[in-house]
């Protein structure tokens, strides 16, 4: 249950990296350009989508650190459990401009969140 600890936190780390980079450091010609191809959520204000990138940037460091230093190794479970949380409003996001496909990718990573968080938690704690 460890090995499966670690590559769910790994993968949640990279993924939501990548996400809170691309959102707090995204070009403005670049965010203009998704947000024309409907890639990019619009009703998002510049402000609140960068906190959201930083946010995102320090809930992978969170999930990470902690336990690959050993200190205060608690705070990742706490870190995929603030990601559920985050995902959870992020349904409601979705669901609120009918974006199906957005919803069942979220629903995916709030499940692979809190199976972390569990994990972290209860099942294989790092001590």
């Amino acid at each position: 249950m460890n090995v499966l600890a670690w590559v769910l936190q790994g993968l949640l780390a990279l993924l939501f990296l990548f996400h809170g980079v691309l959102y707090s450091f995204a070009p403005e010609p670049l965010v203009r350009i998704m947000r024309d191809q409907g890639s990019w959520p619009p009703a998002i204000p510049a402000g609140f989508r960068v906190f959201i990138g930083v946010a995102e940037i320090l809930a992978a460091v969170g999930l990470i650190l902690p336990s690959v230093t050993r200190v205060l190794p608690g705070l990742s479970p706490l870190a995929a459990g603030g990601l559920v949380v985050v995902m959870a409003g992020a349904i409601v996001y979705h669901a609120r401009r009918r974006e199906y496909s957005a919803i069942a990718m979220v629903s995916v990573l709030l499940v692979v969140a809190a199976l972390t968080a569990v994990l972290r938690w209860q099942t294989a704690p790092i001590s």
